[in-house]
């Protein structure tokens, strides 16, 4: 779990953290999709989530092995709820996502138990190969 502040910089330093997050856990296959998926969450919640100053954003990214997923959520104490437009053809932003559809098995939004709600998206970690057994010289 990591805060950050509704500032437009907050999502570079995710972006890098979470970077970070994914080699660590051997995600590397899937890093360009999680990190664009984690860039658009968190750029909506820093752009659309009107809250009190002083309010942060909160990320929480988690991988379960078990069932192939990783998980990311983007938590902010706004009232509005994302959804998706179509933005049109002269349309500066209003993609993101629209991103997050085409890169995430599935998303959405739940309500927060405090203030707020929290978008999460989730992404199939692809199937890890044995690792090698251990060379063992011969006699």
């Amino acid at each position: 779990m990591s805060r950050w502040s509704r500032h437009p910089r907050s999502v570079g330093r995710a972006r890098a953290e979470f970077r970070k997050e994914l080699a660590g856990w051997g995600l590397a296959a899937i890093e360009a999709a999680a990190l664009i998926v984690l860039s658009e969450l968190l750029t909506n919640a820093v752009r659309h989530a009107s809250t009190s100053p002083g309010r942060q954003i909160e990320t929480r990214c988690s991988v379960a092995l078990g069932s192939g997923t990783l998980r990311i959520e983007v938590h902010d104490a706004g009232d509005g709820r994302p959804h998706l437009d179509k933005p049109g053809p002269d349309a500066v932003g209003g993609r993101g996502l629209w991103l997050v559809e085409a890169l995430a098995d599935e998303w959405g939004v739940a309500n927060r138990l405090g203030p707020g709600k929290y978008v999460w998206a989730e992404l199939s970690v692809p199937d890890r190969p044995p690792a090698p057994e251990p060379f063992a010289p011969g006699p």
